[in-house]
């Protein structure tokens, strides 16, 4: 029977599909850490109080580079170049999602609206982030390899959600309430076809590895198109709403050390 959990568990288990993943996903980490330091040089002189958040949610997502990469270490593998088609962050960029790489490569300040699109887009992409992360842990939080590590990044993804619910409300009771709901709808939209095509990509990349028969792999498609499906229709909605968070201040505090492993 498929199910995310015996999916997983085929990748943990072969190290070419294991490489591949954590490839994949210590890249995506360390360019949303490049891209955290570079906003939070950049922010307006009008919320230079979010400067050390915005610093925290980057050094969070260096960890987590230096984290998928330990975990290849410890098995005795590199990383391995990441297919284009797979490379979630770059794919948002090129849609317009977020802040484009060369206004951030660039030393002007950025504008209270850049500040907002770039809450948004985490307020998007960290949901997405987080629900994967809970699934995981679900299933290896106790796992002898890996579940030190994908806990302790799901308690920081938990805690950069909380962040960014609880920025876009302060923002919103200043008056940002329509730009903020329109831009979280324009992210969710476009983040749910790309994280499709990501998908789709990524399953397709295992299956060769894996050497799935083609029923298999067809199984697999026809679940990520039915939750695109489900997604279009109104789930999306799950990603843009705002709620004032139990963990207050969630990145108040410097970023915490990385776990053994």
């Amino acid at each position: 029977m498929l199910s995310a959990r015996s999916l997983f568990q085929e990748i943990l288990d072969s190290d070419d599909s294991y490489q591949l993943f954590c490839s994949i996903a210590a890249s995506g980490e360390t360019q949303g850490g490049w891209e955290n330091g570079r906003i939070a040089a950049l922010v307006p002189a009008s919320m230079d109080e979010l400067a050390p958040k915005i610093t925290r949610h980057g050094a969070d997502e260096d960890k987590h580079g230096r984290i998928f990469n330990g975990l290849l270490k410890k098995r005795g593998l590199d990383p391995v170049a990441v297919p284009p088609e797979t490379d979630y962050t770059m794919l948002l960029e090129r849609h317009g999602i977020g802040l484009a790489h060369d206004k951030l490569r660039q030393d002007e300040r950025l504008s209270e609206r850049d500040i907002i699109v770039y809450l948004s887009h985490s307020r998007v992409t960290e949901q997405r982030a987080a629900d994967q992360m809970d699934m995981l842990v679900k299933y290896f939080g106790d796992h002898p390899e890996v579940g030190k590590a994908i806990r302790q990044i799901c308690n920081d993804e938990d805690n950069h959600l909380a962040y960014c619910h609880e920025e876009l409300l302060r923002l919103a009771y200043a008056g940002h309430g329509r730009v903020i709901q329109s831009t979280l709808r324009e992210c969710a939209l476009t983040e749910i076809t790309v994280y499709r095509d990501v998908s789709l990509a990524v399953m397709s990349h295992m299956g060769r590895l894996l050497r799935w028969p083609k029923a298999k792999s067809a199984v697999l498609a026809a679940g990520i198109h039915a939750m695109y499906a489900y997604e279009r229709a109104g789930g999306w909605r799950r990603m843009v709403s705002l709620r004032m968070p139990e963990r207050r201040n969630a990145l108040g505090g410097p970023a915490t050390a990385a776990p053994v492993i």
